[in-house]
């Protein structure tokens, strides 16, 4: 401690505006011992301006790739009525935005940069403001917003805006032009071409998860997302986009406006989902039921300093806490989750039991249900309002908008969330977010009992 103590009066010493011992003792600035320990980043009031919040958070309606409501919309039309969204709906002039950062995955790389740009454009966004993309495959959209707030956090701009974007109809999964021989030489890396449901059979089967608990899972999902749908859950969250579905045949265009995922099956059951076949092992448990679906949709997210939001008299939806991406075995990549969560909650200085919701992408219901039982979950705080096997998985976007939302209906009762996914390749990501409603109460912290100046002080 009192080396920490020294250490701090050096600090304090660069600050003063006289370098004399005798200014040191003297001046307002003194050194201290902080009763917050580990829970220190949670002891914060609105004098402390430089969290990063996040004062808005839509997305579209999430649809089936080739068949649903998307279908025959463009991806930049997907991508510009969210971006406008958060302007519109905040009043924030778009030429104070520092930087729009997309998460997307399918696409080739420039024309999806390019689109992105174009529908800032559409959105009213000026020519000043900048626009990039960026891929870390299933969790590209919550990554997005974690490069948004950490150059918040460095001080490269006080506003920006994080989005996801993705069009399985246009772009599906499929992997270009030759693979490198070399490959083979690597298991771990020839395992990166694995296809998603072959590393799902791979959890179901080194894990023990039985075809029975996987159906189960996905009759859950699909049960609370169209109880969410039916109590009207999703419309502080969902953005109407309007557009057009062509008729094959004919090729008459009909105009639309869509405003409700198309996916979720009310009436599933898991008699229904036991009748279908395996789909990428014949002795396996993954099926098209059990699994996420295919989906076309777009999500936008507002972030900025706690001071600007202050000042611009803005409601805080939520605050953003901490982000953690995490290598796994690509085999099973599914796990991904049960390793980045509980990084994530530590760099936050929380524990488990501290989260009161999780939202956990089902990118199949094997890795999900292991996800959960590995990490002694509540089931009843993961995914209330379903998951990806019902509302779908356009691979760059909506959980952020999902659970921010949720937590808000919940308000008080309700101050920790994580958002996590699996991601090809063997990855894991996870972020941290505290409810605005209640962020500068320190409630669910966890208590320690050393006066520590900070972790690094031991």
């Amino acid at each position: 401690m009192e080396k920490a103590i020294n250490r701090q009066k050096i600090l304090l010493h660069h600050l003063n505006p006289s370098s004399s011992t005798h200014a040191i003792e003297s001046s307002s600035l003194s050194a201290s011992a902080c009763a917050a320990g580990d829970s220190a980043a949670y002891h914060r009031t609105s004098t402390f301006g430089d969290d990063v919040v996040i004062v808005a958070a839509y997305r579209t309606a999430l649809c089936k790739s080739k068949r649903g409501g998307f279908k025959d919309t463009h991806a930049d039309d997907l991508l510009a009525p969210v971006l406008k969204a958060v302007i519109e709906r905040t009043n924030v002039n778009p030429s104070e935005v520092g930087d729009i950062v997309v998460g997307t995955v399918l696409a080739p790389g420039s024309q999806r940069a390019s689109e992105c740009r174009m529908a800032a454009f559409y959105a009213g966004f000026p020519e000043t403001v900048p626009v990039r993309t960026v891929n870390r495959q299933c969790s590209s959209g919550l990554q997005a917003v974690a490069d948004v707030a950490a150059a918040i956090r460095a001080g490269f701009y006080d506003i920006g805006i994080g989005a996801g974007l993705e069009s399985m109809t246009a772009n599906p999964m499929a992997w270009e032009g030759s693979v490198n021989p070399k490959v083979k030489i690597f298991e771990q890396a020839q395992n990166c071409l694995l296809p998603m449901g072959i590393t799902s059979e791979n959890v179901a089967h080194r894990f023990g998860v039985s075809r029975k608990e996987q159906d189960q899972a996905a009759v859950e999902s699909h049960r609370r997302a169209a109880a969410a749908t039916a109590s009207g859950r999703f419309k502080d969250e969902i953005i109407p986009v309007s557009t057009k579905i062509v008729d094959p045949k004919s090729g008459d265009e009909k105009p639309v406006t869509i405003s409700v995922d198309d996916g979720i099956r009310p009436g599933t059951t898991v008699s229904d989902l036991g009748r279908l076949k395996p789909v990428f092992k014949k002795d396996g448990t993954t099926t098209a039921g059990n699994s996420s679906q295919v989906s076309d949709g777009a999500a936008a997210v507002l972030l900025m300093k706690r001071s600007v939001a202050l000042q611009k008299g803005l409601p805080i939806l939520g605050v953003f806490r901490t982000f953690t991406a995490v290598g796994v075995d690509p085999a099973i990549m599914g796990v991904g989750p049960a390793a980045a969560i509980p990084v994530a909650v530590k760099a936050a200085g929380l524990e488990l039991d501290d989260i009161d919701l999780f939202e956990i992408n089902e990118a199949f219901a094997s890795q999900f249900v292991y996800c959960r039982n590995k990490l002694g979950l509540d089931p009843e705080k993961i995914n209330v309002n379903g998951g990806a096997m019902a509302i779908g998985h356009p691979l760059g976007a909506r959980c952020v908008a999902t659970l921010l939302h949720e937590m808000k209906k919940r308000g008080r009762d309700c101050r920790f969330g994580v958002i996590s996914m699996c991601i090809g390749t063997g990855m894991g990501a996870a972020a941290v977010f505290e409810s605005g409603d209640c962020a500068d109460e320190l409630c669910n912290a966890r208590k320690v009992d050393d006066l520590l100046l900070s972790k690094d002080a031991r």
